[in-house]
């Protein structure tokens, strides 16, 4: 079932900054690679609210190990930027979100130039975005998804030509449930998947309950249930909002920590994507297998 290489030597290389006019604090970025091989793929992966570059590290280890370059920005919501709710700069974070995956991926040739001329053995065909939470939502505005106004009018395009596959974990559903706090401060997780076209794996906890909807945890499946297929969604039946850890290990809000379970969400995303890119397909068939034959403690459906 893993489609990770444990004895792959990776390298990172942190920090790398990369032109974004206007933002006010330098957009930085940390890569991980494999040491070896050619004609690499990459994901661009949007951490959660508050993290940062240094987060994920499990993720990202394990997708290098499994042959992906990752590339991690730190968005203005991390905390060592300390910019609250209350912070003026607060309401448009989501858009700057936006903006920095579209620079990173813009500018992706000049970042792997850093990286010891990683740039000659990455495969520029064959890009994928991730995000967790709310990172979940700002890679799914670069699949194609949109964000509904007060008015319920669908905003504008964000999406981005150069990714061809995406992976939404703990993604954020409709806006018509939303908290008292939620409406306030985070207006924008109104999220429309109608126009989300690429395909993408949806990760999704069972017993993720969202302190942002008064919806249960079916709130995260969402982005497979509205959205134009190709889809597929891996759920986790004992899943709350980390599954098992995904920021890194010992992280204080993780509540259900797991090794096995983000090692199962880093081999999915791996396997999907080296399945989605059409480089093999061995290992998401296993995965599929795997899930048909299981106890029902995970399973995978797709449209």
């Amino acid at each position: 079932m893993s489609s990770s290489h444990p004895d792959q030597r990776i390298v990172a290389v942190k920090p790398i900054t990369v032109p974004a006019p206007g933002r006010g604090v330098d957009l930085q970025v940390k890569v991980t690679a494999p040491l070896s091989g050619q004609n690499l793929p990459v994901i661009v992966f949007s951490h959660g609210n508050a993290w940062s570059l240094d987060g994920y590290e499990p993720l990202a280890d394990r997708w290098a190990a499994a042959g992906f370059v990752v590339v991690q920005p730190t968005h203005l919501d991390s905390r060592r930027n300390g910019i609250g709710w209350d912070d003026p700069r607060f309401a448009t974070i989501w858009r700057v979100r936006i903006s920095d995956l579209h620079a990173v991926l813009d500018g992706l040739g000049d970042i792997l130039l850093q990286v010891g001329g990683l740039e000659t053995r990455v495969d520029h065909e064959r890009i994928a975005i991730v995000g967790h939470s709310w990172g979940a939502q700002t890679a799914g505005a670069i699949l194609g998804a949109r964000v509904f106004d007060a008015d319920g009018i669908s905003g504008e395009d964000f999406s981005h030509s150069a990714v061809s596959a995406g992976a939404l974990i703990a993604a954020t559903g409709t806006g018509d449930t939303l908290t008292p706090f939620a409406v306030e401060h985070l207006p924008f997780m109104r999220p429309d998947y109608s126009t989300m076209t690429t395909p993408a794996l949806v990760i999704a906890g069972g017993k993720d309950q969202s302190q942002l909807s008064t919806r249960g945890p079916e709130w995260f499946t969402d982005a497979y249930h509205l959205s134009p297929s190709p889809k597929s969604l891996l759920a986790i039946a004992e899943g709350e909002h980390t599954l098992g850890g995904l920021a890194g290990e010992m992280v204080a809000e993780t509540t259900d920590e797991d090794p096995a379970r983000v090692a199962l969400v880093a081999d999915a995303i791996s396997a999907y994507f080296h399945d989605a890119f059409k480089l093999d397909d061995s290992a998401w068939a296993a995965l599929n297998n795997a899930a048909a034959a299981g106890d029902g403690t995970w399973s995978i459906a797709s449209k």
